[in-house]
């Protein structure tokens, strides 16, 4: 079975933007690109990070379930460099599920759709670049509302296209 899946794709550490371009390089080994937003630039976000983000989000399709999709992409987050030791910390690569088909999953493990994403510009306003009028499965609210309703302060501004 084929799964429509929605990324965001964000670092902040080395290389940004190669970095970046060399997450979806390897995204797309296991995963077929439907669309990707262009890519932003946004400040540190939640008080452990120095550096700005630039941040993309891609809708994908993979044959992947959600947590062999979620192992896969700590794998290539590890792959660039990526330490898990401050929450909200600097990194090289952090890639979030935010969507997964129109499911809502809590386990242990993965929560899908993101809990974060109704709070975060730096994804909202790729995700409603590219999905603008995508449901968000729990809230019954597009992701064009849920950008316009958005309370968070921080910048987010296009660094280049997708």
């Amino acid at each position: 079975m084929i799964h429509s899946v929605v990324l965001g794709l964000g670092g902040n550490q080395g290389e940004r933007l190669a970095l970046l371009k060399e997450a979806v390089n390897r995204l797309l080994g296991n995963m077929v690109l439907v669309r990707a937003s262009g890519i932003y630039e946004t400040e540190a976000w939640g008080g452990n990070s120095q550096r700005a983000y630039l941040n993309q989000v891609l809708a994908v399709q993979t044959d992947m379930e959600p947590e062999p999709t979620l192992r896969f992409l700590q794998q290539v987050e590890e792959e660039l460099g990526r330490k898990r030791t401050d929450k909200w910390g600097d990194r090289t690569m952090d890639i979030d599920i935010l969507y997964f088909d129109d499911r809502v999953i809590n386990t242990d493990t993965l929560q899908v759709p993101h809990p974060q994403l109704p709070f975060r510009k730096f994804v909202l306003v790729p995700l409603a670049e590219i999905l603008p009028n995508y449901q968000h499965p729990e809230l019954g609210v597009s992701n064009r509302d849920l950008l316009i309703d958005c309370k968070d302060p921080l910048a987010v501004r296009l660094y280049a296209d997708g």
